[in-house]
């Protein structure tokens, strides 16, 4: 049987698990998860391969109606843009844990001006209580596919990914995997590296730093014992949010270090040094 390949955009609104659903199926980690919204800030390429041939996924930032703030402003801004790439088919995918509100609306809207195959996937089903799985049942009349899934405990997600390359028709390969610089991933290296310390600050911080922070690594080196040398600065608007992100003695800077240390280890295989700063900017909006 001949490989094939398509293009599948995601769609959805903030926080309903695209990046979660997609970091499963790459099997490593591509986009950055965390408990917030706004988390992706920008569209994120990804390609999935196996016998059948190829799926590039266009991650996309959840989509905000009432961008109100310069921050969503931007994030809605580059998900529009990702809508005029190339792709065969949409992905929309909805959590059935939360009411249907008006950024569901918007996203619908947008489907609905779409001429490509629509699959919805309902993510989520491994939760029971707090459903209103009702509220979404007339998108089974705007989709061509639906399925019930759960991308944190990967249920469900083979005949999906069965049904996405049904409707694969280009040639196959898309692209050539063994160029990416990250394995199976589109993003720099400097900015997937970015967005996983980015992510340790959400979750390190919770309430305590807004999303008005950035990171950038100003350097990537190997030293003479192996040892990958990373130094980073993570800038935010304001002095408060700097001692908050330094912590009592250092100790929220060096654990977001740390976690993200760790993971980069474990994924590359070898020692790591994280040298990270934190400074302000009070321009920092300027630069998203």
């Amino acid at each position: 049987m001949a490989k094939k390949a398509g293009v599948v955009l995601l769609l959805g609104r903030p926080n309903v698990g695209k990046s979660t659903f997609l970091n499963n199926v790459i099997g490593r980690k591509v986009s950055i998860t965390s408990p917030k919204s706004q988390t992706t800030r920008f569209p994120i390429k990804a390609v999935y391969e196996d016998e059948r041939g190829q799926l590039l996924f266009i991650d996309t930032p959840g989509i905000f109606k009432k961008a109100e703030d310069r921050l969503s402003k931007t994030i809605n801004r580059k998900t529009m843009q990702a809508l005029k790439d190339d792709f065969d088919m949409v992905l929309y995918m909805v959590d059935h844990t939360r009411h249907r509100d008006f950024e569901e609306g918007k996203v619908v809207g947008i489907i609905r001006e779409i001429d490509k195959p629509v699959i919805l996937a309902v993510n989520k089903i491994d939760v029971r209580e707090d459903s209103y799985l009702p509220e979404y049942r007339y998108l089974e009349d705007e989709v061509d596919e639906v399925f019930v899934i759960s991308a944190l405990k990967k249920m469900h997600i083979k005949p999906l990914m069965e049904a996405l390359f049904k409707r694969a028709k280009r040639k196959y390969p898309i692209i050539e995997t063994e160029n990416l610089v990250h394995p199976a991933v589109n993003v720099h290296s400097r900015e997937y590296l970015e967005e996983l310390i980015r992510e340790k600050i959400y979750l390190f911080t919770r309430q305590e730093v807004p999303y008005k922070t950035a990171v950038k690594v100003e350097e990537i080196s190997e030293r003479d014992n192996g040892t990958l040398y990373i130094k980073a600065a993570i800038y935010t608007l304001d002095k408060r949010y700097k001692k908050m992100l330094i912590g009592r003695e250092g100790r929220m800077v060096k654990e977001i270090g740390m976690a993200a240390r760790k993971e980069l280890e474990l994924s590359a295989n070898r020692k790591v040094f994280l040298d990270i700063r934190v400074e302000v900017d009070y321009h920092l909006l300027d630069n998203l």
